[in-house]
């Protein structure tokens, strides 16, 4: 702290009392000069002391908006619901130019009308209780008028020596849109399972006597063709049944650690015979040492079975599959079946896992939904890659089996121990 004002005000009241020496010739160390200097030390100490913590407090809030503007998450500061003070991600997130077109409007402004009393209700809250509220979803609206929803946590703060209310967060439009995509999957399914049940019984049994029939009838008439188309459907029609079935049953898998070296080589071994008469070669690569998988063999088996076949199917001049497994990070494993086929649009990759949903003349989508499923109960991710006449790579990422002894070695490794 630098002591200027007292400083300065002492030398004032010495010269002072000189002067009245030179000019009136009184001596000049009296009572008088002792209280005058002793109040101007005071006054310069108390001056100095409120200009330093002046300049502290301005150099706080300098470091504090400093920090605010380094948070990657959006930050609004405001008083009274007007905007004080936001950092860099709060005004791209509001999709406005700068600052100064956000700083000063109410924050209301930026909010849909049926959130504004939720919003309001929780700021006086977090007023009076003087403890964050976490996790509140409201939705804003952006100056080009979009809107979007804004995960916030709200804190009563001091902010330029008044009662302020910071209000903290991220965009989770994405996020809530992929989760009402789920609910809807899952209300897909959920239906798919009761009607499963009625299709099994209702359309199996008389599947069954046509069947009967129509074969007796070929049998008389061994050279009509039309009998042998009828049959072809029927399958076909029994074949759609059975993936509705898998869907719905829940069936009782055992999870064990398995190697997915040699699940993918078993696959690759029974699909091999039809790849080898559609002119297409497999070429797999695996990372050495890869940790082992928790799953349901027979599932996964299913899910490698049903990619490859689509992949064979989209290749319908041959061509290569390439299937690259490695470990992705520490704890997971990446599995790519790339292939050359003719690959699928942007616009129906969302669509991608939909019952009844398919690129294919005669599928039903059912296959790859069912693909999903199985990866989803695995903890694992199922997505898709692709450009038109170039190909599709189709990625599944599932958690590895850490060794725990190996992998506290490690830790000790890295922390030199």
């Amino acid at each position: 702290m630098k002591y200027t004002g007292q400083i300065g005000l002492v030398i004032i009241s010495i010269l002072f009392t000189s002067y009245q020496k030179v000019v009136g010739q009184e001596p000049f160390f009296t009572i008088d000069f002792f209280i005058f200097t002793l109040i101007a030390w005071l006054v310069g100490w108390q001056y100095d002391t409120a200009k330093y913590y002046g300049k502290k407090e301005r150099a706080n809030e300098t470091s504090y908006k400093q920090m605010i503007d380094s948070l990657p998450e959006s930050v609004l500061i405001h008083r009274d619901n007007k905007i004080v003070y936001l950092n860099k991600a709060a005004v791209s997130m509001l999709g406005a130019a700068s600052k100064d077109e956000i700083i000063g409007r109410y924050l209301f402004d930026f909010i849909v009308q049926e959130y504004k009393a939720p919003l309001l209700e929780r700021i006086n809250q977090v007023k009076k209780e003087k403890q964050p509220l976490n996790n509140i979803e409201h939705k804003f609206k952006r100056f080009d008028g979009s809107t979007f929803y804004f995960e916030l946590s709200l804190l009563n703060i001091i902010f330029g020596e008044k009662e302020a209310v910071l209000s903290i967060g991220k965009d989770i439009t994405e996020r809530k849109v992929k989760t009402e995509q789920m609910l809807q999957k899952s209300e897909k399914l959920a239906l798919l399972g009761q009607m499963a049940a009625g299709i099994a019984h209702e359309i199996r049994n008389p599947l069954t006597s046509i069947k009967g029939f129509i074969q007796l009838l070929k049998s008389n008439h061994p050279d009509e063709e039309y009998y042998t188309i009828m049959l072809s459907e029927l399958d076909r029609i029994n074949a759609i049944v059975s993936e509705f079935l898998v869907l719905a049953k829940p069936n009782a898998v055992v999870f064990e650690e398995r190697d997915v070296k040699v699940l993918i080589k078993d696959v690759v071994t029974l699909i091999n015979s039809q790849s080898i008469l559609n002119n297409v070669q497999i070429f797999s690569e695996f990372d050495r040492d890869l940790p082992k998988v928790f799953c349901a063999e027979g599932q996964l088996k299913q899910v490698f079975l049903n990619i490859f076949k689509n992949a064979i199917e989209a290749m319908p001049r041959g061509g290569n599959i390439d299937v690259k497994v490695e470990l992705k990070g520490d704890f997971e494993i990446s599995i790519q079946i790339i292939d050359q086929g003719i690959g699928i649009s942007r616009e129906r990759i969302s669509t991608l896992g939909e019952p009844f949903y398919t690129t294919k003349e005669k599928g039903t989508g059912l296959g790859l939904m069912t693909c999903y499923r199985i990866i989803e109960s695995h903890n694992g991710t199922l997505s898709f890659l692709s450009k038109e006449n170039e190909g599709t790579t189709v990625e599944i990422i599932l958690p590895a089996v850490i060794n725990k002894e190996s992998h506290s070695r490690d830790m000790a490794d890295t922390l030199g121990i």
